[in-house]
């Protein structure tokens, strides 16, 4: 369960220097913001920041930008940024749905997906980040050789987003029901918190790479 009440949250967010205040101002100018010309990579949902974190220490030619709804949970990422000091790391406290207002066209090289929420109920589906509606958003902001890679636990969830790529406008490019089984896809995967929490449990972690279709 995501933690929405910690006091000085919003406060601390407001002042961070690895949050991007008004990150509309940043459409496609987001190489000027980090102040070099390496490729961006966008994780949805970054959560308490474990994944982005050691994946911009580990490739620092590259920019990294982490979208986050909850200030409560991003003032977590934000206390791993301010320990490890890294310049390629920025974050976002913003909602999905206004990712086109945040990102230009082909601004994007990579989109991470990491245990999204599932929305179970049916009338709920197009708020999931791998529906089509949102994989068609995903395809504005990123290159033409841009791709999309989502994990999680929740099977029905990821048959859901298996069905949506051709409708949304991509096709699969690798696929894996059970990652950490997989010696292809698993090499040099980083594991999030929930990803550790449920793996430690027996549950087998889905993976797919999305590409544009031809």
């Amino acid at each position: 369960m995501r933690l929405r009440n910690i006091p000085g949250a919003r406060e601390t967010i407001a002042e961070s220097q690895w949050i991007v205040q008004d990150p509309a101002s940043c459409k496609e100018k987001w190489k000027e913001r980090f102040g070099n010309d390496h490729p961006v990579h966008l994780e949805i949902g970054t959560g308490k920041g474990k994944f982005i974190n050691q994946l911009a220490v580990e490739n620092p030619d590259i920019n990294y930008v982490g979208i986050e709804k909850y200030s409560s949970v991003l003032i977590r990422a934000l206390d791993k940024l301010d320990e490890s000091q890294i310049g390629n790391l920025l974050f976002i406290r913003g909602d999905a749905e206004l990712i086109c207002e945040y990102f230009g066209e082909g601004e994007v090289e990579k989109i991470y997906l990491n245990f999204s929420d599932p929305w179970p109920k049916d009338r709920h589906a197009k708020r999931r980040l791998p529906s089509k509606e949102y994989l068609r958003r995903f395809a504005q902001i990123l290159t033409k050789d841009g791709t999309i890679e989502f994990k999680t636990d929740n099977r029905a969830l990821f048959d859901f987003a298996v069905d949506e790529v051709e409708a949304g406008g991509f096709k699969i490019l690798q696929i894996t029901y059970d990652l950490h089984s997989d010696p292809v896809m698993n090499e040099g995967n980083i594991m999030t918190e929930y990803e550790e929490r449920f793996s430690a449990k027996g549950n087998p972690i889905c993976k797919y790479i999305l590409g544009r279709k031809e």
